[in-house]
């Protein structure tokens, strides 16, 4: 079963695009049916399957989800208590917790089985830049 680890570089919140990273390491592996599993090792970003055609609807997310979770020092956020590192690291968390750390893509014909505009994100939530880690399972 051929497994990969996939290191992204983050310039802080944000979708990160990585499905020809996937469909690279798919191709690579000569599996023509199969599932790939993808899982982030870390707990304040996520992994998501979304639009990658119109760069907006990637916009409209990163903002939808900054109002939705808004920073620890914001009035509506005094309950935190987890402030260790900064005003974004609890909600980086509650925003990883509302969202998928792992996916599972079927491969059919040796390609991912991804529908015409759907792409795989890795989804940032700390504002300081991050090199985050993802491992590329094949089964």
């Amino acid at each position: 079963m051929p497994q990969k680890s996939l290191t992204v570089p983050t310039g802080g919140q944000g979708l990160y695009e990585i499905t020809s990273e996937a469909g690279s390491f798919v191709r690579g592996a000569g599996v023509d049916v199969g599932l790939l599993t993808l899982f982030v090792r870390h707990t304040s970003c996520s992994l998501l399957i979304q639009e990658n055609a119109d760069p907006d609807v990637r916009r409209d997310l990163d903002q939808f989800f900054r109002r939705l979770v808004p920073p620890a020092d914001d009035p509506s956020m005094r309950y935190l208590v987890h402030r260790d590192e900064g005003a974004d690291d609890m909600p980086a968390h509650i925003k990883a917790a509302l969202t998928a750390t792992s996916l599972s893509i079927p491969i059919t014909g040796g390609r991912l089985a991804l529908g015409t505009w759907q792409g795989i994100y890795l989804f940032e939530h700390r504002d300081a830049p991050h090199r985050r880690e993802i491992v590329l399972h094949l089964a």
